[in-house]
């Protein structure tokens, strides 16, 4: 506790995406010694010549930190040993069947484990259902001989990171976080009050989760609600658009969200369906989730019937036609494409016979859909 309120803790941040960098940035611009680890060598190599490629990094004090020795980026997890705190900022994706993936989760707390000591914090800041910080990942770390809340603390605390947002950054977006015990709380609470500008504790690792979980789970359901709006729309011939702007004129009772060609993201596509899989265990079937998740799916089906029925009304088949897909990336202004609906789109219409080429101004133009499914898994 002391050094981590002196500042002169050692702070390891495993995973060095869109999560993980800048938190690392955070800490080390708040005076932690903070060494990133990630797998992935070449991000490894980018950080330490302060070669910045998340967008919502300041890219000059990304290299003022490396360059003064306060970040520094390794792919060798005995570096970890040095560390008195360890954050996993890993992936959670879904399997093929929409279940949770915690491969990467599991991984890194097979290598922690091996190479813990007394007296380190770790902190879980993935994504992930309601349990996973006490029934998965405690009791792998508990198997080094370190017994939780005393010799070694745990905490949850779930990123909420919304790329290209030009007001919250991770710095001043309100941190939750939620310990295994009190003094695992207490711990993990007084490591972020050093770098975020309002840490909110709760009860439990259980509630944080539940909480995240929660927070995209809404934002997807709105997004349904909205974009089940716009089909039946299609079927009234009326113009959703002018729907939603006179509904928006109510000034109490509704937010407007707006239709789309589906949801895209680290979260927002996949967190409902963590939430909806734990919900089995308890014999609670979460109807309003899956039915949200059926209808944004829809979404890029109901895109490509509207080309066809576009083209028809010029006499042209889709078969042989060149299309053109005008934005990529799953939101305005990042370089992102992870779960983007434009993928399914693209797929869709070449299964059509399409000539498919997509322009996105921050993405390389040009490139197959095998491509773009590379660079979209890279990115994670």
């Amino acid at each position: 506790m002391e050094r981590l309120a002196t500042r002169t803790a050692v702070v390891g941040v495993v995973g060095l995406g869109y999560v993980g960098l800048p938190l690392a940035v955070e800490h080390a611009a708040a005076g932690f010694f903070v060494i990133g680890l990630d797998d992935n060598l070449s991000k490894v190599d980018r950080v330490n010549k302060g070669d910045n490629y998340i967008p919502d990094v300041d890219s000059d004090l990304l290299r003022s930190l490396t360059a003064s020795g306060k970040l520094q980026a390794t792919g060798d997890y005995e570096r970890l040993t040095e560390a008195d705190v360890i954050i996993i900022c890993v992936p959670t994706p879904l399997t093929t069947n929409k279940e949770p993936d915690l491969s990467y989760i599991l991984a890194v707390a097979e290598k922690v484990r091996r190479i813990m000591r007394p007296g380190q914090l770790i902190a879980l800041e993935s994504t992930t259902y309601p349990g996973t910080t006490e029934e998965v990942l405690e009791p792998i770390l508990e198997t080094s001989g370190l017994r939780v809340g005393d010799e070694f603390f745990l905490a949850f605390s779930p990123e909420r990171v919304n790329p290209g947002d030009a007001v919250y950054k991770t710095g001043n977006t309100p941190k939750l976080v939620g310990g295994v015990t009190e003094k695992c709380r207490q711990a993990a609470t007084l490591l972020y009050q050093q770098s975020i500008s309002h840490v909110i504790p709760v009860s439990s690792p259980r509630v944080a989760e539940m909480s995240k979980v929660f927070e995209n789970t809404y934002r997807a359901v709105n997004i349904a609600l909205v974009n089940e709006l716009a089909l039946l729309c299609d079927r009234m011939n009326l113009d959703v658009w002018e729907v939603l702007q006179a509904a928006g004129t109510k000034p109490f009772g509704i937010q407007i969200f707006q239709p789309g060609p589906g949801v895209g993201g680290h979260c927002i596509p996949l967190d409902p369906f963590y939430l909806s899989w734990k919900a089995r265990e308890y014999d609670f079937p979460t109807r309003f989730i899956e039915l949200a998740g059926e209808i944004n799916l829809r979404m890029p089906y109901f895109v490509v019937d509207k080309v066809v029925r576009a083209m028809n009304g010029q006499k042209k088949a889709v078969n042989g036609s060149r299309i053109l897909l005008l934005g990529v990336a799953y939101k305005k202004d990042i370089n992102d494409e992870r779960e983007s609906p434009a993928l399914k789109i693209f797929e869709l219409l070449e299964q059509q016979g399409a000539v498919v080429q997509y322009h996105d101004r921050a993405t390389c133009p040009g490139l197959s859909l095998t491509t773009m499914r590379t660079r979209c898994t890279s990115y994670c």
